[in-house]
């Protein structure tokens, strides 16, 4: 690069420095390693005519991107006189300075920064031969001399250095370089152009120093002389504390009695006072700085934080327990049902606690209150298993605790690691305790069901102490060390797969169900809560929206399929947003929403219901089955062909159901004659197909559905179009009891069918049905193949085996079940 000069400017390329400032008149090594720093000194010592000078200015601060504003004016024009390539692409440079130099403009170019420079000029002393001015030059002279002696420099280096300078200003540029004080302190000197007043700063700089130096001797002095031989470990500490004294910061002593107060404040038992005072002792002996004492501190802290004594007042009014329940949530009455039981036995057991003085039994703290139950809430997402936990603390006045267990794969999650590890922890249970601030929260456990065991521990197995109400009285923490009282806790976990939990700790809670709503329960619940909501949440009222109750109905049926309602709750924010938009456009003032006006608004249905045929099939029976969104129907085809006697099955089956087809194939060709099937009919291959072949199916409960179908199949008579049925089937043709019988019945009524066959033994379940739908039922509870044939074909009834078959109980019409009844 050729340099421009412009009068009395010149164009250089930058040498940014962090910490660190070069003066005038010295040779310094400089490392670079920054892309833009090392363009900037390739510009300037390659092509032809470069002079090598670069301009050396100091950062205000140490960053590693450089920008224009980052710099300081003021700088040094330096000549790189060596540059030393090594690995990376960095670079080492010996640069020389040469004069002070003010940047006019800083600029980026090509990559680095360029400057235009305009040389300094010292300002001489007026009177250089002033017998005043010459004493502060032979002062400047001396005392630096004597600080380089107290810093350990040898004698003969430092006064060959000072004799070689006869300049005043390179002098004090000199011992500037050497000294050891901030880089804003340096470029303060730096931007000093007047020479007198330059020595006078770095005069006081240099007394500064030596100040500190002897100041530092002499607290070394004052500490060797209090503590004698002792170790040398003893003596940096006691340095160190000298020098807090000096400086102010003597305030740990009142910290650590600070901390002594609160743990002595707290009624701890006796295993954890041993511990406690075992580690204040050890604290008073650890170095403040030491790693050590950071830990026994903080281990300190963690137990003075924890509520071992305080526990919220509970409320045990009843009524309005009970009333804050329901206005929080619609139906789960069995939920509400055992907290206010809870809260019962709660309530007389203060009424007489004074009346009684046994000693306490398994059920009773050592403190005298009754254990908290612990309950599992098992269902599917959305039907509010986590809310209810929330609304069960507002009603008990007890604070409320949440953490997740999804996930969870380490064992010292929940029991927290032991304090031998760097980094350790209380686990998730003493967080939450300490969050808290009581001893009696409700804690919710929350995705019980998605804990998982890696090489880490099985966090599974560390939730049997802590949900065993036999054992949580004396829960250990890994980091803690010693038991905590976790017996008065209410523990509430949620899960929604059953099969997921471990048994031992499945046998620790007291399972609650939580089934999918009913569309009227639905309906209930959008208009109570979930409308409500969305307003506020859009910024809209009651009177800028409405939304009819023929409108919800069409988003429950046809815009979600679900067994909770966050999907109708998401669906109903996405219409208030519509019609927000329109509102605030000025398009409209208010809107009323109908059922007619709900595909204008969101568009073409996204759920599309099975809904029975439009007329009696031969070879297609009606199912019903259930997931974890809910129940629903699903159709079983059955078609025989040419072939020789095989049986295809389709429609990704599961192994059980696949066994469930082969099942009813024994059984059709066993019990031929009594089912009225002439035999050449086996001689041909049947195909059994269910719809839907991209789901995957499994379970027993198909059974008698695929035998209803291939008995309609083989004996060429229809099936009624508006009958549903579940059952698991034997060989022998006996039905037996299946689960989900509410969602599946549900599903089956919002498909419009109202005639149900289920197994006997599941007769019970129908009492889980709201009475409106348990109303509206034919409900045929069978317990042998030939008594669902007899509902299900139409025409002439096959003659079943022993005689005619006696019909199960029927529901009468106004929704009991009627205590008995015979086939027609």
């Amino acid at each position: 690069m050729n340099d421009t000069v412009t009068n009395d400017t010149i164009v250089l390329p930058v040498l940014p420095l962090r910490e660190t400032v070069l003066f005038p008149g010295t040779t310094t090594p400089i490392g670079v390693g920054r892309p833009g720093t090392l363009k900037a000194v390739q510009t300037a010592v390659s092509g032809e005519g470069a002079s090598r000078l670069v301009f050396a200015v100091c950062q205000r601060e140490n960053r590693g991107s450089v920008t224009p504003d980052l710099l300081y004016r003021t700088g040094t024009l330096c000549h790189v006189d060596q540059l030393q390539r090594g690995r990376g692409g960095a670079a080492q440079l010996i640069v020389e300075g040469r004069a002070r130099a003010s940047a006019v403009r800083i600029e980026e170019r090509d990559g680095y920064l360029e400057a235009v420079v305009r040389l300094s000029t010292e300002t001489p002393p007026q009177l250089p031969e002033h017998p005043a001015y010459l004493a502060l030059v032979q002062e400047v002279r001396e005392r630096a001399a004597d600080l380089a002696t107290a810093s350990g420099l040898p004698d003969e280096i430092v006064d060959g250095l000072l004799d070689s300078v006869d300049d005043t200003g390179r002098l004090a540029d000199i011992v500037a370089t050497y000294l050891e004080i901030p880089a804003h302190e340096k470029q303060m000197l730096l931007e000093t152009l007047s020479v007198e007043e330059r020595l006078r700063l770095v005069l006081l700089q240099i007394e500064r120093r030596i100040s500190i130096l002897d100041a530092q001797r002499d607290i070394k002095s004052q500490v060797q002389q209090e503590l004698g031989d002792r170790q040398r470990e003893i003596v940096l500490r006691e340095q160190l504390k000298a020098i807090q004294r000096e400086l102010g910061e003597d305030d740990e002593s009142e910290d650590t009695e600070e901390l002594r107060q609160r743990l002595d404040a707290l009624d701890l038992p006796e295993a954890a006072r041993e511990e406690v005072d075992r580690e204040l002792r050890r604290l008073g002996r650890l170095s403040r700085d030491s790693m050590e004492h950071q830990v026994v501190r903080t281990y300190l802290e963690t137990v003075a934080d924890l509520p071992w004594n305080e526990r919220s007042e509970e409320k045990l009014d009843l009524t309005q327990a009970e009333k804050i329940l329901d206005v929080d949530h619609f139906g789960l009455q069995e939920v509400k049902d055992r907290v206010l039981e809870y809260l019962a036995v709660r309530s007389l057991e203060q009424r007489r606690s004074k009346e009684s003085e046994d000693p306490p039994t398994d059920s009773v703290t050592e403190s005298g209150t009754k254990r908290g139950p612990i309950l599992l809430f098992v269902g599917p997402p959305g039907v509010g298993k986590t809310s209810i936990a929330r609304s069960i603390a507002k009603s008990m006045g007890r604070e409320y605790v949440r953490i997740s267990l999804g996930g969870v794969r380490d064992e010292a999650d929940i029991r927290g690691h032991r304090r031998t590890y760097v980094g350790a922890m209380p686990g998730r249970i003493l967080k939450g305790m300490k969050q808290a601030g009581t001893r009696n929260p409700v804690f919710l456990l929350d995705e019980v069901d998605k804990v998982g065991a890696s090489y880490q521990g099985d966090p599974a197995a560390a939730l049997l102490e802590l949900l065993d109400p036999a054992q949580n009285d004396t829960f250990v923490d890994h980091y803690l060390g010693v038991p905590f009282d976790l017996s008065e806790v209410l523990f509430v976990a949620t899960a929604n797969f059953l099969q997921n939990i471990p048994g031992p700790l499945l046998d620790r809670m007291e399972l609650v169900e939580f089934t999918g709503y009913t569309e009227r329960e639905k309906l209930e619940i959008a208009n109570r809560y979930l409308l409500p909501r969305q307003l506020t949440a859009h910024s809209l009222t009651e009177k800028e929206l409405r939304i009819g109750e023929s409108a919800v109905r069409e988003v429950i049926s046809r815009y979600t399929h679900e067994a909770g309602v966050r999907q109708l709750e998401r669906t109903l924010g996405k219409l208030s947003r519509k019609v927000a938009r329109r509102i605030a456009a000025g398009e409209i003032e208010r809107f009323e929403v109908e059922a007619g006006a709900v595909r204008d608004i969101l568009g073409r249905p996204k759920v599309r219901p099975e809904q029975p045929s439009g007329a009696d099939q031969v070879g297609v029976a009606t199912g019903m089955f259930y997931t974890p969104v809910g129940g629903d129907i699903l159709f079983v085809e059955a078609a025989t062909m040419p072939g020789k006697g095989g049986l295809q099955l389709t429609g990704q089956l599961g192994d059980v159901m696949k066994e469930s087809a082969q099942a009813a194939w024994s059984y059709a060709r066993s019990r031929a004659g009594e089912l009225g099937i002439e035999l050449e009919r086996f001689d041909s291959d049947v195909h059994v197909h269910v719809p839907a072949g991209a789901i995957p199916k499994d379970g027993p409960s198909a059974g008698i559905t695929i035998a209803t179908a291939l008995v309609s199949n083989l004996t060429e008579r229809a099936v009624r179009r508006d009958v549903a049925m579940t059952g698991e089937l034997t060989l022998t043709g006996r039905v037996l009891p299946i689960g989900g019988v509410k969602e599946k019945v549900l599903g089956a009524t919002r498909a419009g069918i109202r005639t149900i066959i289920l197994p006997v033994e599941n007769e019970a379940d129908l009492e889980d049905l709201p009475e409106e739908v348990r109303a509206t039922l034919d409900v045929h509870p069978v317990q042998d193949l030939s008594e669902v044939l007899a509902v299900a074909l139409v025409g002439d009834a096959a003659a079943p085996a022993g005689g005619v078959s006696q019909r199960a109980p029927l529901v009468d019409d106004t929704g009991r079940l009627s205590s008995g009844g015979t086939a027609s």
